[in-house]
């Protein structure tokens, strides 16, 4: 389970997002390919897997002359934790008002809705 303090900043998802999409260990060399069109150094990686680790997000192993990375969470349970804390301390503990948020700020399409309705219909149909 995700701490609720972890902080990952925009730039640490990025490195996250590639190291999901891989669902294998992967190399500081590999991520490197998968971001090069964000112009970062090696270096740059290096110390955003470096604070990965250190936050508990990534775990790292030598194998060879290379560092291979893993997540210790997933994305499911990083997003689960960044809703809730934006329902926590952004919308005062209300999902109502978040989504009412997005209604009128027309972030949900007619489509949106209509999937929501059967998620929802789906949840009383196993209760």
């Amino acid at each position: 389970m995700l701490k609720d303090s972890i902080n990952i900043g925009d730039a640490e998802l990025e490195i996250m997002k590639v190291i999901w999409k891989s669902k294998k260990a992967i190399t500081s060399s590999e991520i490197g390919a998968e971001v090069e069109n964000k112009g970062w150094k090696r270096t740059t990686i290096a110390t955003f897997l470096s604070r990965l680790v250190e936050k508990g997000a990534l775990k790292s192993e030598k194998h060879g002359k290379s560092l291979y990375y893993t997540p210790l969470i997933s994305a499911k349970e990083y997003k689960k934790t960044q809703l809730t804390h934006l329902i926590k301390h952004v919308f005062g503990g209300s999902a109502q008002d978040l989504v009412a948020s997005l209604f009128e700020d027309k972030a949900i399409t007619e489509q949106d809705i209509q999937e929501l309705k059967a998620i929802f219909d789906d949840k009383e149909d196993a209760q």
